[in-house]
């Protein structure tokens, strides 16, 4: 389904900025109903969609071989309302999200170290690596449940 870094980025970039648009309906029919309930469904959905887009910028930037200004952009859009979408655009433009998933070594020396040979071990086994993070991002995700909602007020 997900055969290129592109893919992968572009529907959770898609998925964040739709999971924006639940939130802030949520928020405008709890202003105006007074229904609370809403923004509770709404913002749960956008928490764990938000900690998805922002694990699979890691993996695609660590693919990708992305300097830290891209990597940066790329997780920090998460923050701003639909910024995935032109921050999506702009890394296909610039061809940071071109070619495959690096499943092989090759001459390059970066190649050789730990975590690409770990990265390759996962993109190899992609239903374990897929696994591996939702795990996380569950886990994260039940973690910042627990801690509570920003600003304390739940």
């Amino acid at each position: 389904m997900f055969r290129t870094p592109q893919s992968l980025f572009r529907v959770l970039a898609i998925a964040e900025a739709i999971s924006w648009t639940l939130l802030i309906s949520a928020l405008i029919i709890r202003a105006v109903t007074d229904v609370a309930v809403v923004v509770s469904v709404a913002g749960g959905i956008h928490g764990f969609v938000f900690l998805s887009y922002g694990a699979t910028a890691i993996v695609v930037a660590k693919n990708q071989r992305w300097g830290a200004w891209p990597a940066v952009v790329a997780i920090g859009s998460a923050v701003i309302p639909y910024a995935t979408i032109p921050t999506e655009i702009w890394l296909h433009r610039t061809g940071r999200l071109r070619g495959q998933w690096r499943l092989e070594a090759t001459d390059d020396p970066r190649d050789a170290a730990w975590h690409d040979k770990v990265m390759r071990l996962l993109l190899n086994r992609p239903w374990v690596f897929a696994a591996i993070v939702l795990v996380a991002v569950i886990v994260l995700f039940v973690v910042l449940l627990i801690i509570g909602p920003p600003g304390g007020k739940g």
